[in-house]
């Protein structure tokens, strides 16, 4: 099959969960195009980038986000690409059928990459809800193939803040909705989705990158005990009440030797520096910024606890690789947790925006050691049956393959 993806920024660190499904139908000999709105160029990139020359079959939009610049632009991607296909052009600046789309020159920005494509393609897989509504609008335009969106986190709270009315287009022209969790698909529903066009297919994680090894206290690179979290550093992923939770666990315990270490950037590593200074947590908590997967992994193997005192979430993967590590994890019951955790056997989860609860499963876990291993057994075991992305990507080609059928036959 020949599959393109329709994706935001590419490629990102944080989205591993996108790039395991790219190279996994590359490994089942698929091929795959991936058109992305703008490269976010990080400092790092994922191994697997340069692994499978994956960077060769990215096309980006690219559209400038000055007006004048973009018009500019737009004028002369119109003129030079005029002769490919000058029906499509034209349709996707006419602002009588796509509104602010056209008008904002968006479409014609997408558009472009395709051109020459528009039929070479057997599945449109759009990553996030809004690049879904691109999709179906580039559908709308004649691109062929099979329209399949997978709904993650940020998009299913922007619907319900949005009281679903974004998504409306989508739902009637997408062929199939993938929800990732309970959590959304019993949104997707609420939004207005077709039950009937909708799929659970969880995201995943490679295990053969996550070795499993059992720590007790003491391991690690010193005697302190090093709870350990791997998030962006914005609103939901509550990293304030981690912080106040590791403040707290100091004032309950004289002489407990404490390492807070946390993966990950984003606009609110000011604020938490701020907090942390405020409270006297200077040597304690280590913001380490973004890192690649495999030093994650370093960092899994150093440590001896996980925390995720997330406010918002649907199906944290960082949960998964910490349990596939063997990790004894702490998680906010929030989304669908509840759905990566076994609560009291391979972890522990707690009421968000609680540091009290957060506090008194966190000290139990460093109080009872004796429990780690059998926890990260469990938790190892769990994400081997669930999570394996070598069974989801096989499971995710039969879903395309079954959609093909049902739509030609």
């Amino acid at each position: 099959m020949k599959i393109a993806f329709i994706v935001g920024a590419f490629p990102k660190l944080s989205e591993t969960f996108i790039l395991n499904q790219i190279t996994g139908l590359l490994e089942l000999g698929h091929e795959v195009d991936i058109f992305a709105g703008f490269n976010p160029y990080e400092k790092k990139v994922q191994p697997d980038i340069e692994k499978y020359k994956i960077m060769k079959n990215v096309y980006y939009l690219n559209m400038p986000t000055n007006k004048i610049r973009r018009v500019f632009k737009g004028l002369v991607l119109l003129t030079t690409n005029f002769h490919k296909d000058p029906v499509i052009l034209l349709k996707a600046l006419n602002i009588f059928i796509f509104g602010k789309s056209a008008l904002s020159l968006r479409l014609l920005y997408a558009i472009i990459p395709f051109l020459g494509k528009k039929k070479d393609y057997d599945v449109i897989h759009c990553q996030f809800g809004p690049n879904g509504n691109l999709g179906a609008l580039l559908k709308q335009l004649g691109i062929q193939g099979i329209l399949v969106t997978t709904f993650h986190g940020y998009d299913i709270r922007l619907g319900i803040e949005k009281r679903g009315n974004i998504y409306h287009k989508l739902f009637k022209s997408c062929d199939c909705i993938l929800a990732i969790s309970d959590y959304n698909y019993e949104n997707l529903i609420r939004l207005g989705a077709d039950p009937k066009k909708i799929f659970f297919h969880s995201v995943g994680i490679n295990l053969n990158i996550f070795p499993y090894r059992w720590r007790s206290a003491g391991f690690g690179h010193s005697n302190a005990i090093v709870i350990l979290t791997v998030a962006r550093l914005v609103e939901e992923k509550g990293l304030e009440y981690g912080i106040r939770a590791v403040a707290q666990l100091l004032e309950l315990n004289h002489g407990l030797q404490l390492e807070y270490r946390i993966i990950g950037g984003g606009p609110l590593e000011k604020q938490l520096k701020q907090l942390v200074e405020k409270l006297g947590l200077g040597g304690v908590v280590h913001f380490l910024g973004p890192m690649g997967q495999a030093d994650v992994v370093q960092e899994m193997l150093r440590a001896n606890l996980f925390l995720l005192p997330s406010i918002a979430e649907a199906l944290p993967v960082s949960l998964m690789e910490a349990q596939a590590v063997g990790l004894p994890v702490v998680a906010t019951s929030v989304g669908s947790t509840s759905k990566v955790i076994i609560d009291g056997k391979s972890g522990f989860l707690a009421p968000a925006r609680d540091v009290n609860a957060l506090v008194e499963r966190l000290e139990h876990l460093i109080k009872h050691p004796e429990i780690w291993q059998e926890f990260g057994k469990t938790g190892r075991r769990f994400v081997e049956e669930h999570y394996d992305i070598k069974k989801l990507n096989q499971q995710l080609v039969e879903i395309y393959r079954n959609l093909i059928n049902s739509k030609y036959q």
